[in-house]
């Protein structure tokens, strides 16, 4: 199968009341521990690719595993740009095979912003490509993405009629209450999501498709096994993944999840390096990082997207 673009995937989503996951991908690994939870489960994906992402694997290796996972499974599956910085690298994606790219202009004043995502927009849509833009900003670090705290804020849900209109984006990324990276909120503070702005969006634009960065619940497993061996994750807090069900069965149609694939690899390798101090074999080790993304991404189909067999 083909790769696909996220326009009929988000239509369904969102007649249906569940979201698509979108997992964040660096190497081989990563990808096969996604798209093997996607197999069983009958699960439309997307995966994603960030800038640095993109420097560190190269675009040709990416592209043509992402193309090798949608012949060998026959899913649905889009290949993302994850925060594209400007026009210039939104347009490498979308002539080098990605099907999707997300223009994040929301550090920009707003007509500016409006500015460069109708740029994006006008030049991917001519060759079948969809895009994201972005109204508001997330706090925190992940890649390219670095917003101290009080420099966040949530998206106005005045703006976004007019910013959906004025650029023709397919889908619009709000903030509404998450954070990018593991270390989400301070020790004793309550993660909130606010559900009243993303009321008022979806009043605003009826069937449009919206997008939570920043979602990951940083599985308490994942970090015990971390802290064990080394880590210092105590303090990490996520999203509640009953907040994020009740998103998605919403307006929500696309959910980003990138923090918790790191830690479930960094967790399957060091716990099998504990248990096995004199294996090399990077194989032996990387496995057990990949069966845990597995269990990640099934988990998150299962009880938190809704996704399986709607493939």
């Amino acid at each position: 199968m083909l790769l696909v673009n996220t326009k009929e995937m988000f239509k369904k989503a969102y007649e249906g009341g569940y979201a698509i996951g979108a997992f964040n991908i660096n190497n081989m690994e990563i990808i096969h521990g996604i798209v093997a939870a996607c197999k069983e489960l009958n699960s439309p994906v997307i995966l994603q690719v960030s800038g640095s992402a993109r420097k560190y694997a190269h675009h040709g290796y990416l592209l043509h595993m992402v193309q090798a996972a949608a012949e060998e499974t026959g899913l649905p599956i889009a290949l993302h740009l994850d925060h594209g910085a400007n026009f210039e690298l939104c347009k490498d994606c979308i002539d080098g095979g990605f099907t999707s790219v997300m223009i994040d202009g929301s550090h920009l004043p707003y007509e500016e912003n409006i500015e460069v995502t109708r740029k994006v927009v006008e030049y991917a849509h001519a060759r079948g490509v969809t895009v994201e833009g972005e109204l508001g900003q997330l706090a925190g670090v992940e890649d390219e993405v670095s917003v101290e705290a009080d420099k966040a804020n949530y998206t106005d849900p005045d703006q976004v009629q007019d910013f959906v209109t004025r650029t023709g984006v397919d889908s619009l990324a709000i903030a509404i209450g998450t954070s990018h990276g593991a270390f989400k909120f301070k020790p004793g503070q309550k993660p909130q999501l606010r559900f009243d702005i993303l009321q008022e969006v979806m009043d605003r634009l009826p069937g449009f498709p919206i997008v939570l960065h920043g979602a990951s619940s940083v599985m308490p497993e994942y970090v015990s096994i971390v802290n064990e061996n080394g880590g210092q994750m105590a303090n990490a807090i996520g999203i509640p993944e009953d907040m994020l069900r009740k998103a998605a069965s919403m307006a929500v149609c696309k959910i980003n999840v990138d923090s918790d694939l790191r830690l479930a690899l960094t967790a399957g390798v060091r716990r099998h390096l504990a248990e096995n101090p004199t294996h090399f074999d990077p194989r032996q080790y990387l496995a057990d990082g990949r069966d845990c993304i597995t269990a990640v991404v099934k988990h998150k189909i299962q009880n938190v997207l809704g996704s399986a067999d709607k493939a």
